[in-house]
């Protein structure tokens, strides 16, 4: 599945009902709580590259995509804008276009 695939899905699935598919359950939460999900499955993520257990990792990493995709959703963010944001950066300095970001 590609991430494109699965933005489709879970933009499907927001229409679901909350009793029947975790990702509308979460989406029905509001974007906070999927932020807060977000949140917690980096974490998690974070935890298990520091242990250095590349199957826990690679598992984390696949929960922190989806509810990457899920929290976008919740904002009416669209995976394509995310990466015409990359491609806009792609060939320049991680540096440079770090400095260019508004200091605050």
């Amino acid at each position: 599945m590609t991430l494109d695939e699965l933005a489709t899905t879970i933009a499907a699935r927001a229409a679901a009902d909350p009793d029947t598919s975790w990702t509308a359950r979460l989406l029905a939460k509001g974007p906070e709580k999927c932020a807060e999900k977000f949140g917690e499955e980096a974490v998690e993520a974070i935890i298990e590259a520091v242990k250095g257990d590349k199957s826990g990792l690679t598992s984390e990493a696949a929960d922190v995509l989806f509810h990457l995709l899920v929290m976008l959703q919740s904002r009416d963010v669209a995976l394509s804008d995310v990466m015409t944001e990359l491609a806009r950066r792609q060939g320049t300095s991680g540096l440079a276009e770090k400095a260019s970001r508004p200091k605050g």
